[in-house]
Parts: C-alpha cells; sequence; structure tokens
C-alpha cells in the first residue's frame, strides 16, 4: 500500500490570506500546506479520502490519470468543496464515461445530493459531474474494488461526527475532537496511523497535538503522522523536534509505503 498526502493544512490552508507569520512566510515546502487529503493505492485500486477545494490543484500535482473512488469523513467544505472537479475523471476517455463513485455516511451524502444537486437532477444539462453516491453504515466494514475499510467515528464536536478509516494495519483520522472507546478498539494492531493535529493549544472542534499523541500512544502504532495543521503549529523544521521519536508531522506531498505484515 502506498499513501501520499494531498494535502495537510487546515480549513484556511498554509499561508492563510492576508498573514504574514513566520509559517506563512516560511520558504520551507513542508510549510506550505493544502486542504487536507490523501491517496491511497493498493495494487492498481487508487483511492482519494477527501476531495476539498485543492482536489485539483492535488491532482495534477500527484499526475493522477485515474481514481477509482472517494471517501469522504464529513460534509465540511475544506473536505467536499472539490468534487464538481471529478468530472475530469469522467470525461477523461469521452465518448465513454467514467463514473465517480463517492462514499459517505447518511448525513454526509444527504449534503452532496444538496450542495451538487444539478449532479443528481433527473435532466441533467450536459458535463455535469457523473457520481454513483454510496452510503454505508457507521458500524460495519464496507468493500471498494475489492479492498476492505472499516469506518472509524470520531466527534467533531459534541454536534456532530467525522469518519475515519482503516484499511489493513493503516488508519486515517481527520477532524477528530474525541474518539469513544468503542471506536479506539477497532484500531487494535494498526502499525501506521494518521492522526489530526490542529495546532498545541486544546481547541473545541479538532484534537491538538498532546490530544492526538495521547491517542497514538493508546494505540501503539509502529510510527504515526499528524495532519490537518494549522499555521499555529509553527515551522516544520522546528516543531518537529517536539515529537516523540515515532510520530512525525506529514506535509504535502510525502508518501509512504505500508507493508502488510
Amino acid at each position: 500500500m502506498k499513501v501520499t498526502f494531498l494535502g495537510t493544512g487546515t480549513s484556511q490552508g498554509v499561508p492563510v490570506i492576508g498573514c504574514r507569520c513566520k509559517v506563512c512566510l516560511s520558504e520551507d515546502r513542508r510549510d506550505r500546506r493544502l486542504r487536507t487529503s490523501a491517496m491511497i493505492e493498493v495494487d492498481d485500486v487508487r483511492l482519494v479520502i477527501d476531495a476539498g477545494p485543492d482536489f485539483r490543484q492535488q491532482m495534477l500535482r500527484e499526475g493522477v490519470t485515474h481514481l477509482d473512488a472517494i471517501l469522504l469523513t464529513h460534509e465540511h467544505k475544506d473536505h467536499t468543496g472539490g468534487i464538481d472537479d471529478v468530472r475530469a475523471f469522467n470525461f477523461v476517455d469521452y465518448p465513454t464515461i467514467h463514473n465517480m463513485h463517492i462514499y459517505a455516511n447518511e448525513r454526509t451524502a444527504r449534503s452532496i445530493r444538496k450542495d451538487f444537486d444539478y449532479a443528481f437532477a433527473e435532466n441533467k444539462y450536459r458535463g455535469v459531474p457523473v457520481i454513483e453516491l454510496h452510503t454505508f453504515d457507521e458500524q460495519q466494514p464496507f468493500v471498494v474494488k475489492g479492498i476492505k475499510i472499516t469506518p472509524i467515528v470520531g466527534h467533531h464536536s459534541s454536534r456532530f461526527t467525522a469518519i475515519g478509516y482503516r484499511i489493513g494495519d493503516f488508519a486515517y483520522l481527520t477532524d477528530f475532537s474525541s474518539i469513544d472507546d468503542s471506536e479506539v478498539e477497532k484500531l487494535a494492531g494498526v502499525r501506521t496511523m494518521v492522526v489530526n493535529a490542529l495546532r498545541w493549544k486544546r481547541h473545541d472542534s479538532h484534537f491538538s497535538v498532546d490530544d492526538a499523541t495521547a491517542l497514538i500512544e493508546r494505540i501503539k502504532p509502529d510510527v504515526a503522522y499528524l495532519t490537518h495543521m494549522s499555521h499555529d503549529i509553527g515551522l516544520h523544521g522546528e516543531a518537529e523536534e517536539r515529537l516523540p521519536e515515532h510520530v512525525k508531522f506529514a506535509y504535502d506531498g510525502l508518501q509512504i509505503e505500508i507493508n502488510e505484515k
């Protein structure tokens, strides 16, 4: 399995528009973060987790010409705002049309049907995205192109949840602020883990670095990567020195290979 971090920034990205902090002015490419997303490749199957406003740029940067499916974590625009751009994949071999399969829980699926209603209209106009929207039971694994995927439910806030995903020995969790013990149990045996960490200080709707590392210590993966980071994290090169040895800050374009036991 290969995982590519397409974006590792929070909803505003880094640099933040108009900001003059040292992080937003940094020339280190690790400090330039598009909205959070990841691409997972297993044999010849390619999945993307979340398609935010930077989806087009991320696909072009990585030279992606084929995509099998998109897994959505929740409905916020920094995770769904780029869905219209799936039509590039729909029509790349026109007149053959490739439907884009998108997987979401029921709440997120309702939001997608509302926000992109033109893609689900009975009489569509030419060129709209061609989407097959699949809903899943949050408490049951599902299969995409032969790949077993286990949803992991976390609390984004006290009002609603976000969905993480486990694939084999790999888990990807973003926009969590807390997680129930019953969901932590689903992560037993994970060897490579990705967890959101917005900033060092506590936050109402996202893990802080300490929150993320505390969860990592419960799961005890071989290695863990932090994502969904704001400019408040600080310069990558300096901030990473504050982390435990087996925990790293991810950055845009980072690729990791995961070998199953």
